[in-house]
This record gives C-alpha cells, sequence and structure tokens, in this order.
C-alpha cells in the first residue's frame, strides 16, 4: 500500500502538494502541475507523479471554474477549441521528431522574458482585438501543439488574452475550460495506455480530497482581490514556471 511506502513525512509531503496547488489553482485558474509537481516529485515514486498530475488539475479545475461560472462564453472560448482539436494531434506527432527539452528551453525562455517585460511596468503591450477569432483559434492551435507535445496547453492562450486585455474573470473564462478540455483528453489518453495502475490511484485517493479543499479554499480567496493582484499572481506564476523549466535544460 502507498502510504506504508511513504511514510508519515512523505504523506505530509504529498498532502501538503496537493493542497497548495489546489489553493494556487482555485486562485489563479491554473498552476497545479507546477506546484503539485515540486512537493510530489520529492515523495511519491517519479513513475506516478504525470497522472497523478494530469487528474489533480482536472479536479482542481473543475472546482476553479464555479468562480467564473457566470462569465462563461461559449462563443469566446470555441475558436480555441477548434484551434486545439486541430493542434493536439500535431504536438503528439512532432513528439516523433523533435526534442521536448528543446521545446521546454524555448519555452521557459519566453514565459521568463513575458513576466520581467510585464512586472518592470515598463511595456505594457496589447494587442486589444486584433486578428478577431481567427487569430484566437492560432493560439489555440498552438496551445494544443505545446499540450501535446510537451504538457504545456495553458501559457500560450493565458498570456493572449493577458495581451487582448479586459476582466481577469472573462480572462478565466476563456483560459480555465481550455485547460481543463485539454487536460481532460490527456487524462484519458494516459487512461487508455494503461498509465492508471493500482498505485496511482491510492496516490489519487490520498491526495484529490487535499487538493479539492485547496481549489475551494483558493477559489474563495479570488473574490476578494483585485484585478491589480490578480495580475501580479498570474505573472509570478508565470515567471516561476518558465525558471523552472530553464531551470531543468541547466540542470
Amino acid at each position: 500500500m502507498l502510504i506504508e511506502t511513504l511514510g508519515w513525512a512523505g504523506l505530509a509531503t504529498a498532502l501538503a502538494g496537493a493542497l497548495t496547488a489546489g489553493f494556487v489553482t482555485g486562485l489563479a485558474g491554473f498552476g497545479t502541475g507546477l506546484v503539485a509537481a515540486g512537493f510530489w516529485l520529492h515523495a511519491l515514486p517519479a513513475a506516478i507523479v504525470p497522472p497523478m498530475v494530469v487528474c489533480a488539475s482536472v479536479a482542481a479545475q473543475l472546482v476553479a471554474l464555479a468562480t467564473v461560472r457566470h462569465r462563461f462564453d461559449a462563443r469566446g472560448l470555441a475558436p480555441y477549441l477548434v484551434g486545439a482539436v486541430i493542434g493536439v494531434p500535431l504536438g503528439v506527432m512532432a513528439l516523433e521528431r523533435a526534442a521536448p527539452d528543446l521545446l521546454r528551453g524555448i519555452v521557459g525562455g519566453f514565459l521568463v522574458g513575458y513576466a520581467i517585460v510585464q512586472l518592470s511596468g515598463l511595456i505594457r503591450p496589447s494587442v486589444g482585438a486584433w486578428g478577431g477569432r481567427a487569430a484566437d483559434a492560432v493560439v489555440g492551435t498552438g496551445g494544443g501543439i505545446l499540450g501535446g507535445f510537451a504538457g504545456l496547453s495553458g501559457p500560450l492562450p493565458l498570456i493572449w488574452l493577458q495581451l487582448r486585455g479586459g476582466p481577469p474573470d472573462a480572462q478565466r473564462a476563456v483560459y480555465q475550460p481550455f485547460n481543463l478540455l485539454v487536460l481532460a483528453a490527456s487524462a484519458l489518453a494516459m487512461a487508455v495506455a494503461g498509465r492508471y495502475d493500482a498505485t496511482v490511484l491510492w496516490g489519487l485517493v490520498l491526495c484529490l480530497p487535499a487538493t479539492v479543499a485547496g481549489a475551494w479554499a483558493g477559489a474563495h480567496a479570488y473574490r476578494r482581490i483585485d484585478a491589480a493582484t490578480f495580475r501580479l499572481v498570474v505573472l509570478t506564476l508565470l515567471l516561476l514556471s518558465g525558471a523552472i523549466l530553464l531551470g531543468r535544460e541547466v540542470l
């Protein structure tokens, strides 16, 4: 049984990761994998971390979506999903011909650069309504390719929506469902590939309740912060995500 293998220290680390990852996702609308993997890779067998991260991400996103359900815009989301349907298979096919590590390094550098520019306040790039729904579909395709290639579906649509502008609720009402559907597809693909063995299932039994509780707490915290604070949280997470991706390439 997994709990006997972990011991009390390992169990505490795994639960802390689940709770913290859920809270971050409830607050910012993304980040489950970033946070959970940082804890779980130190406590759990490495082989079970990817399927656990995907399932925890889906669970946290479902809870977090409740915070923006009143702003849900199927018409605004549609072009991103159309692009993802095209992009995810392309990303999966690209795995056979390219190195995921190289792409992670490129994406990491981009995230770090973007976050630093935005946090510095020296430049505030904006695209407004440029390109319309066609441009949104292209971004969705890019997000799908990155998701299928390296599990990085979220950053590109999120950044694009920031450049589009608008209130946080309206942005989350697009990028959260996008991430949820791409992650759900990934979870299904892992199930078909037989990645959910008994150890993974025990890990989910232990950690999912903490993830859901953390997401619920984070969602309530989100309702109490203003747009400027939300923007700072998102940019900080993007900076951290990019730094971790770059760190993997250096180390």
